[in-house]
C-alpha cells in the first residue's frame, strides 16, 4: 500500500515531468527557508481549544482541524489555523489527513479521546492527568501499544534540562542508595455552587459531560479550572497537578520495582459545594524494599534522599537543589545512564511521530505516575491502609479498593465497549 505522503510525492514528480512551462511554487511548499515541506509536516487535530489546549498550539505540528464543545473557542481556533471546526470529535477523527491529535479536554474525556484517536490511526499528545480511574489508565496503555501509536504525556517538565540532570544523578547512584522520597503538589480548593443554571449559549453541554454522570448545569464548565475540583469530572490536584512531580519521581526512581506498597493517608473531603475532591491530603507509602515516600500539598517539588546526599527538583525558584552542593557540578561519565533528551515538548512529540519512537514522556511512565495518585486517593477514601501490587497492578485482598479502580461511564461512552 502506498502511504498518503508517498502518493503525493509521486504525484508531484509525475506532474513536474509533464509540465513544460515554468510555474511558481512557494518556498515553504518545498521546505526552503527552514520550513518543512508539506510531506514532512505532522498534521494535528486539536480536541480542546481553550485554556491549556489553546496554549499548547499544534504541539510541534500543523493544525489542520479543531474540535471543541464551545462554539466561540472552536471558531476562534478555526479562524486562526484556517481549518474546519468540529463539535463531535468522531467526525474529526474520521479524516485521513490527520497524523496526530492533541487532547486537552476535560479530565473525564482524556482517555476516551486518546483511545478513539489511537483506534483511528492517530498518534496522541495528551494533557495530564491521564485517567480518572486506574482502569482507564490500563485501557489507555493497552490500546496505545496494541495500535502501535506514539504517545506523549503533557508533563512538560521532562523537556527541562535541570529535571533531566537531577534524575540522571539519582539514576546513576550519585546520592547513594535511595532511602526516602518526598513529593509536594498544589492543593485543590473547596467551593462552587450546585444551584442549577441555564446552559450557556454556544456550549454543547451533553458532549461536554461525555462519560461523566449527568446532572444539571451549575457552572462547572466555566470559571477557569473549576471542574478540576469536582469528582464527577476529575480527581483533583492530587492528580491534576500531582502528575508533574509524580512524573519526575517515576523518571528518577522505579517505584514499580520497589515491591508491594503499603499506602495510608488522610485528607479533607468537602461535603458541601461543588468541589468534593481530596484536599489537605497527607499520604505515606512504604515500599517493600524499605523506601518511604510522603506526598502532601505544597509547591511543585520532588525530592530524592539517598545514603550519600539528596536532590530536590521544582518548577520555579531554586529549580534544582542538592546536598552536598557539589552534586550540582557533577560531570556525568560516558558510562552513566542517560535519559531521553528533549528541549521542546511539542517538538519532541513531532519528531517522535516522524521517527516512530517513544517520546520523552511515554505511555508506560504516564500510567505509572498516574496510578500513584489514584492509589493515594483510594487509600484516603478507604480510611485505612491498602496494599498495592505494582507488578500485577491490583490491590491485594481488598475488594473495596478494587471496586474503586473503575468508574461507571455514562452511555454511550462505556470505555470497555469501545475497546
Amino acid at each position: 500500500m502506498i502511504k498518503r505522503r508517498d502518493f503525493f510525492r509521486q504525484a508531484a514528480t509525475v506532474a513536474g515531468a509533464a509540465l513544460a512551462v515554468p510555474y511558481f511554487v512557494p518556498a515553504g511548499a518545498l521546505g526552503a527557508d527552514g520550513c518543512p515541506a508539506p510531506s514532512e509536516r505532522v498534521t494535528v487535530g486539536k480536541i480542546g481549544c481553550g485554556g491549556q489546549g489553546s496554549g499548547l498550539g499544534g504541539v510541534g505540528g500543523q493544525v489542520v482541524a479543531v474540535c471543541d464543545v464551545w462554539k466561540d473557542r472552536r471558531e476562534r481556533w478555526a479562524e486562526k489555523a484556517k481549518c474546519k471546526a468540529y463539535v463531535d470529535f468522531r467526525e474529526m477523527l474520521a479524516r485521513d489527513d490527520i497524523d496526530a491529535v492533541c487532547v486537552a479536554s476535560t479530565d473525564c474525556w482524556h482517555v476516551h479521546h486518546t483511545v478513539a484517536a489511537a483506534k483511528a490511526g492517530k498518534d496522541v499528545y495528551c494533557e495530564k492527568p491521564l485517567g480518572v480511574c486506574i482502569r482507564e489508565d490500563q485501557i489507555c496503555r493497552d490500546v496505545i501499544r496494541r495500535y502501535e501509536r506514539v504517545f506523549q504525556y503533557g508533563t512538560q517538565q521532562r523537556s527541562s534540562a535541570h529535571f533531566r540532570f537531577g534524575c540522571e544523578l539519582v539514576r546513576n547512584g550519585y546520592i547513594g542508595e535511595i532511602k526516602e522520597l518526598v513529593v509536594y503538589a498544589p492543593d485543590s480548593h473547596p467551593g462552587g455552587s450546585l444551584a442549577p443554571q441555564p446552559v450557556p449559549e454556544g456550549l454543547d453541554y451533553d458532549m461536554w459531560l461525555g462519560p461523566a454522570p449527568w446532572r444539571p448545569y451549575c457552572g462547572q464548565a466555566t470559571g477557569g479550572d473549576a471542574w478540576w475540583h469536582d469528582y464527577d469530572y476529575a480527581i483533583g490536584y492530587i492528580a491534576g497537578w500531582g502528575a508533574h512531580p509524580l512524573d519526575i519521581l517515576v523518571w528518577g526512581y522505579d517505584v514499580h520495582k520497589a515491591g508491594l506498597w503499603e499506602v495510608e493517608g488522610t485528607a479533607e473531603i468537602p461535603t458541601t459545594g461543588r468541589n468534593n475532591v481530596v484536599m489537605k491530603w497527607n499520604v505515606t507509602i512504604r515500599f517493600g524494599n524499605g523506601v518511604k515516600m510522603t506526598f502532601r500539598p505544597g509547591s511543585d517539588y520532588t525530592q530524592f534522599i539517598g545514603t550519600e546526599g539528596w536532590v530536590g527538583l521544582s518548577r520555579g525558584g531554586d529549580r534544582i537543589k542538592a546536598d552536598p552542593p557539589s552534586l550540582l557540578t557533577v560531570k556525568l561519565k560516558d558510562s552513566d545512564r542517560r535519559l531521553v533528551e528533549s528541549h521542546n515538548h511539542g517538538g519532541n512529540f513531532a519528531e517522535s511521530v516522524k521517527a516512530r519512537r517513544d517520546p520523552v514522556s511515554n505511555i508506560d511512565d504516564a500510567v505509572r505516575s498516574d496510578i500513584i495518585s489514584h492509589v493515594c486517593d483510594i487509600a484516603i477514601r478507604c480510611r485505612r491502609k491498602v496494599i498495592w501490587d505494582p507488578v500485577q497492578e491490583q490491590f491485594v485482598g481488598d475488594d473495596e479498593a478494587t471496586r474503586m479502580m473503575t468508574r461507571a461511564w455514562r452511555e454511550p461512552w462505556n470505555l470497555l465497549k469501545a475497546v
